[in-house]
């Protein structure tokens, strides 16, 4: 798809979720979340919802735990002007609360379209709610986040081959101390390097990538 194109496409898909009506969310919100980022990047983080300050500004993670994640992103050598980053939810639940079932189903068209137009190489999941849904899409086995986080999978989504890394949520590890030993590690140990190969064409999404694969130079 020309560039032109894919930035109609995209517009069209931004106006779709700021006029969504297909859950209750839609009463409580102030701004859809749509998502922001380069749309030819290979690189896309997915969260599992907006808190108060994206619900305010329209904008994914530019709270706390947006602060931390754009330090992650640049410790790591990858930046944040050089991904796309939503997340499953594109309008805020009341209190932060947990999304429902029902408002993710709702929602996912949106997040199919986004990786149908944007076609990442390498999708991050942050949170076990983005987590459980992408590996889900991919046909991958999802158990739990402590046993999964930080190891390199792939599958297919929407006929794309993309690797595909979930670690914990950016607020979860705000308070934390351990967590966010764990969520640094995989930033700088696995998704950093990973993402810094793909941004760069020295990799390609063929086959399922295991941790010990990637350490090896093999991924």
């Amino acid at each position: 798809m020309a560039s032109g194109d894919l930035e109609v496409e995209y517009k069209k898909l931004v106006k779709e979720i700021s006029e969504c009506r297909q859950c209750e969310l839609y009463k409580y919100r102030k701004n859809p979340v749509p998502g922001e980022g380069p749309l030819n990047t290979p690189i896309m983080l997915i969260g599992e919802a907006p808190g108060k300050q994206e619900d305010e500004t329209g904008r994914p993670f530019v709270g706390a735990a947006g602060k931390l994640l754009t330090k992650l992103l640049e410790e790591a050598g990858i930046g944040r002007k050089n991904v796309y980053i939503t997340n499953v939810l594109k309008c805020r639940p009341p209190s932060n609360r947990d999304p429902k079932p029902e408002e993710v189903e709702a929602c996912s068209p949106y997040l199919r379209q986004q990786i149908k137009l944007i076609k990442p190489k390498m999708i991050v999941c942050l949170g076990r709610h983005s987590a459980k849904l992408i590996f889900s899409w991919a046909g991958i086995p999802w158990t739990n986040m402590k046993r999964q986080h930080g190891q390199v999978y792939e599958g297919v989504i929407e006929g794309l081959k993309v690797k595909i890394v979930a670690t914990y949520h950016p607020a979860a590890a705000l308070y934390n101390p351990q967590l966010r030993k764990e969520l640094e590690e995989d930033f700088l140990k696995v998704i950093g390097p990973l993402a810094k190969q793909i941004l760069e064409g020295k990799i390609e999404t063929t086959k399922r990538t295991t941790l010990l694969d990637f350490l090896r130079g093999k991924g």
